[in-house]
């Protein structure tokens, strides 16, 4: 996890704990676990619209389709290799 050992991550949370205190804390991790499934749930639902903004522009399922045969050819490809 980016390069963080156990006693890398032992320090982070003890300068955590001398700056913020014990009893503050849990509220920051509660707070920092909230804004993090806040984020997600925007960017889902940002992804869902755009989807469903490209499913109503005209050529795209045409082209998507193409795609896909294509890619069908190339697995063929692939496979007499």
């Amino acid at each position: 996890m980016f390069g963080l050992g156990t006693p890398e991550l032992v320090v982070i949370l003890g300068i955590a704990v001398l700056v913020f205190g014990g009893k503050k804390l849990p509220e920051i991790g509660s707070g920092l676990g909230k804004a993090i499934s806040s984020f997600k749930s925007g960017i889902s639902d940002v992804e869902s619209s755009g989807k469903e903004i490209l499913a109503d522009v005209p050529g795209v399922k045409e082209v998507s389709a193409v795609k896909d045969k294509v890619d069908a050819v190339k697995n063929i490809g692939n496979i007499l290799k």
